[in-house]
């Protein structure tokens, strides 16, 4: 039986890469959407997930009092916080409420798949960044900042190298055998992982950085 998920997040951008994201991955079922804490709450009550895919930061009531009614009313779902947040007292204060797992927005794709099987298992999943912070261990010198092309993966960058020439989603979806909606997910994922906020922005970035000429197939 596949793993239900509920995603929360404020933003639209983020919410279409995790569904693009979800959608084609074998072993889970995207059973909703919601953009804020207390439409989080109904559709938990009504969709009876098994993993919550939480934000931490939401307009009306943020993860962490989210978590806590989650905690309180419906022990046995899963709660994974999705954030940008790499402090560690947030961290610690998420585990208090008691979500199951605390990953990075900027993590890889096939992490964020990772942490969701492993927390439905009853494990606990900390992003390894973070799992030193809550040792009390010194944390390790950063690494170096990656390149550009290092953040995108192959098929991203086949969809940016056509997204600079001018082509449509749909027009790359017919070209890479893709659906319209998963090139709309490549491209919410690329401007997420970039820090960029459109086409525009993508387009711009790719010149500035010398990717034009980078499709990996």
């Amino acid at each position: 039986m596949a793993t239900r998920v509920l995603i929360a997040d404020d933003h639209a951008i983020v919410r279409a890469g995790l569904r693009a994201l979800l959608k084609d991955e074998a072993g889970l079922e995207l059973v909703g959407e919601a953009a804020g804490g207390a439409e989080t709450l109904r559709l938990v009550d009504s969709l009876h997930p098994d993993v919550l895919v939480l934000d931490l930061s939401m307009p009306d009531m943020d993860g962490i009092q989210v978590a806590r009614r989650i905690q309180a009313t419906w022990p046995g779902i899963r709660v994974l916080i999705l954030t940008v947040h790499e402090d560690e007292a947030m961290l610690r204060e998420a585990i208090r409420a008691g979500v199951a797992g605390y990953i990075l927005k900027y993590a890889a794709e096939a992490e964020l798949i990772a942490a969701i099987n492993i927390i439905q298992t009853g494990e606990i999943y900390v992003h390894p960044q973070l799992v030193r912070s809550l040792l009390g261990q010194p944390p390790k010198q950063r690494p170096p900042t990656p390149r550009p092309e290092e953040l995108l993966t192959p098929r991203e960058l086949n969809v940016l190298s056509r997204i600079v020439q001018g082509y449509t989603n749909r027009q790359i979806a017919e070209e890479l055998r893709l659906s319209v909606r998963t090139v709309e997910g490549y491209r919410a994922n690329m401007t997420e992982k970039l820090g960029l906020r459109n086409r525009a922005d993508l387009v711009r970035y790719a010149r500035e950085h010398s990717l034009l000429g980078k499709p990996a197939e």
